[in-house]
């Protein structure tokens, strides 16, 4: 026997109880984001997606099944075995809601668990919007929300908030509102709606993003830009599967980069912005000021313009064009920086351009890339329409509720 003897044998580490219970919060949490994902899926596809055992992927489903929040729906034949039961979210389990926070209106709308949209309130309109006005509107319809839909109240699990500028987060989670394009002073969130549910803010741009990531065109992409145009303009950078957040958790701020040195005056205060020639705005006083005439400022108005351009009206063909241009240009950089796959856009403007112009605009980020860059992304409407970004707002109560788990 060696002069060492038994105890110069290696010691086993036994893993803390801590490190087993983080271990199986995030297990829990995979399986319980998969479930809500997929909808509708099995306890096998669970375990292969969420990278777990079988017998592991069963005592989580049956975890969850215990707290209520899944459930079994039916179940689908096998090759020549037992009938393949079929695990979904439980939607009245549980319920967020979400708000889509604009300069000219609030849209606040109710989801389930299984994220369906189950109610929806609008308020304001018209006016441009100050944080008095959100607050009051907010209240209202959350409160209109809330009454009609008593159940889903008791069962509540946040507010989501989709806002026009950046939102930072201190290190005590409180959170702040900077809307520097819209003239308005730092706003705690606490200011915007006081209620007895955990209250979530984040850019609007990003919880698009959110929701494109979750269900829509940037689902199982890596990389991917997700834009938003609309009076503002916003992007969502999708790297490795993730939204990119920044140091304090403003990145994305794309509409306040500059295209022009020395250019256009932005509502933000500096010259040349990307905003400053793609907002909805911008736009149309471009149009206006060649001698365009159109009622209103929004969704019909830049209709006008557009069907205006394709009917051969020179003035509002100049003015498309330069968006396009300035389109290509801007997204063309971002493809050089980031080598998206996808580039999804989104915003009630990026609708409206993306229902006659998506070749064009394609064309034009393609030739403003590098040409193997530009070879290598596909070009997709936002798949939610108006409801994005209030979709994407809910996602951040659930996205608590799947990081929790019980002690």
């Amino acid at each position: 026997m060696s002069d060492d003897g038994p105890a110069s044998r290696p010691v086993l580490a036994v893993p803390k109880a801590s490190t087993v219970t983080s271990l199986r919060q995030r297990n829990r949490a995979a399986v319980l984001k998969q479930i809500i994902l997929s909808q509708e899926t099995t306890r096998a596809t669970i375990a292969k997606e969420c990278d777990l055992s079988a017998a592991s992927a069963t005592n989580l489903v049956a975890e969850l099944i215990g707290d209520g929040l899944v459930h079994e729906t039916g179940s689908i034949s096998s090759r020549g075995g037992r009938p393949i039961t079929l695990i979904a979210p439980c939607p009245d389990s549980a319920y967020a809601i979400g708000a889509d926070i604009g300069e000219r209106g609030v849209a606040v709308e109710l989801f389930d668990l299984s994220m369906r949209r189950v109610d929806r309130e609008f308020r304001g309109g018209g006016a441009p919007e100050t944080p008095k006005r959100i607050a009051l509107e907010l209240g209202e319809a959350v409160d209109a929300l809330r009454a009609r839909n008593p159940e889903a109240s008791e069962r509540l699990l946040g507010i989501g908030l989709g806002l026009p500028g950046l939102v930072e987060t201190a290190p005590d989670g409180r959170q702040t509102l900077y809307a520097q394009s819209l003239g308005w002073p730092a706003v705690p969130i606490e200011d915007l709606i006081r209620t007895d549910v955990p209250v979530y803010a984040e850019n609007g741009a990003k919880t698009q993003a959110k929701a494109e990531l979750w269900f829509g065109a940037a689902r199982g992409v890596k990389h991917a830009l997700v834009v938003l145009l609309g009076r503002g303009s916003g992007l969502g950078v999708v790297a490795d599967g993730k939204l990119a957040v920044g140091a304090s958790g403003s990145a994305g701020e794309w509409g306040h980069t500059k295209i022009v040195r020395g250019g256009r005056p932005c509502r933000c205060g500096n010259l040349g912005c990307i905003e400053a020639y793609v907002g909805a705005d911008a736009i149309l006083e471009a149009w206006r000021e060649l001698g365009g005439t159109f009622d209103g400022t929004g969704w019909g108005a830049l209709g006008a313009l557009i069907d205006a351009a394709h009917a051969g009206e020179p003035a509002a063909r100049t003015v498309l064009d330069d968006v396009i241009d300035t389109l290509g240009a801007s997204l063309g950089g971002m493809v050089n920086l980031t080598n998206p796959q996808r580039i999804v856009v989104g915003g009630w403007v990026g609708l409206r351009l993306m229902e006659t112009c998506a070749l064009q605009i394609e064309t034009a980020i393609r030739a403003n890339a590098l040409t193997r860059l530009g070879a290598q992304f596909e070009l997709f409407t936002s798949t939610f329409g108006g409801d994005t970004v209030a979709l994407g707002s809910a996602l951040m109560p659930v996205e608590a509720l799947i990081a929790d788990a019980p002690d």
